[in-house]
């Protein structure tokens, strides 16, 4: 296996620089959807009922990079450190865009969905390259296989190369976006809907465009790759929606820290990956983006299994409402 895995770390995906371009202009495009349903309210509802957001960030700024680090050491020689540095860097990665209408969907709490995607958005700008710096280092020197060695003189992750690059992709849109709503207000309510729906669109089409672009490459490897995410993000999900029990939160609090944990902005990680100030071109990255690539697709199905099945529980209205 740990063959076959060297084999994907040492494939360079055909992707363009007009790719790359239009990847991260997408990524803007929906930072700015995002941000059109932000509002100083949702920051508020924070400190109004501190307990179920911050389990939330707990579970998924700590807990998930935490697990995403023991899971790739569990994995031994079996998966290279390029491998698992796509899972620490998927991990290290704010909620995902979807996220919210995946807790609408499962019956979840989407006003802390919501408060939860404010603060993931522009606190993602600064935990997002610290946890990948802390994580990703931390893996490499504790990693097992002594072909690491090479990898640990190669990965200097600089954490202000990364801060600019979100600060330019994830920063930018998101104060622009929540302008925008102060300012125009009823435009806004007009065009959110229209807006969501092309930003989800764009970044599934982004993503199809690079796999249909790596078709051989992709039917060659994904049937190692999938296992690995599917596992990964099945337990995202399992531990946001058990670390919110352990706190005692009620069901509709703890499947929405559940979504918020299992979906990832891969889309940025990927951005991070095809930036060559933070990874050079001559560094063997295959595997961090077939991670990250298949991640952007998975998260969707099993948010929507997921959504789909835990919308079938019959809830008690006190349940629902119980408080925190």
């Amino acid at each position: 296996m740990l063959e076959i895995f060297q084999e994907i770390d040492s494939v360079r995906l055909n992707f363009s620089d007009e790719g790359k371009m239009m990847l991260n202009a997408t990524i803007a495009f929906i930072m700015f959807g995002v941000a059109l349903e932000l509002k100083p309210k949702d920051f508020i509802k924070l400190f109004k009922s501190p307990k179920p957001a911050l389990v939330g960030i707990l579970s998924q700024f700590i807990l998930m990079p935490l697990l995403t680090f023991l899971i790739a050491l569990s994995l031994g020689d079996f998966i290279t450190p390029t491998i698992g540095l796509g899972m620490v860097l998927v991990a290290a990665c704010p909620g995902g865009n979807i996220s919210n209408f995946m807790s609408s969907l499962a019956k979840g709490n989407v006003a802390l969905s919501v408060s939860l995607t404010a603060f993931s958005s522009f606190g993602g700008m600064i935990l997002t390259p610290l946890n990948f710096a802390f994580w990703g280092n931390l893996y490499i020197q504790t990693y097992s296989n002594q072909n690491a060695v090479g990898l640990v003189r190669e990965l200097n992750i600089d954490v202000l190369d990364v801060l600019v690059t979100i600060l330019i992709i994830l920063g930018i849109p998101l104060v622009a976006g929540v302008l925008f709503n102060l300012k125009f207000p009823e435009l806004t309510s007009k065009i959110l809907k229209t807006i969501k729906r092309i930003s989800i669109l764009a970044f599934i089409a982004i993503v199809v465009i690079i796999f249909t672009k790596n078709l051989d490459l992709f039917l060659t490897y994904i049937k190692y790759i999938f296992l690995l995410v599917l596992v990964h993000n099945a337990l995202a999900l399992t531990m946001g929606y058990f670390t919110g029990k352990a706190f005692r939160l009620n069901k509709t609090d703890c499947k929405t820290i559940s979504i918020e944990t299992g979906i990832q902005n891969s889309g940025l990680a990927l951005a991070l990956l095809f930036n060559p100030s933070i990874f050079p071109e001559d560094m063997a990255v295959g595997g961090m983006a077939f991670i990250a690539g298949w991640w952007g697709i998975w998260h969707i199905i099993s948010g929507l299994t997921m959504a789909g099945f835990w919308s079938g529980f019959s809830l008690s209205k006190e349940e629902e409402t119980a408080p925190a």
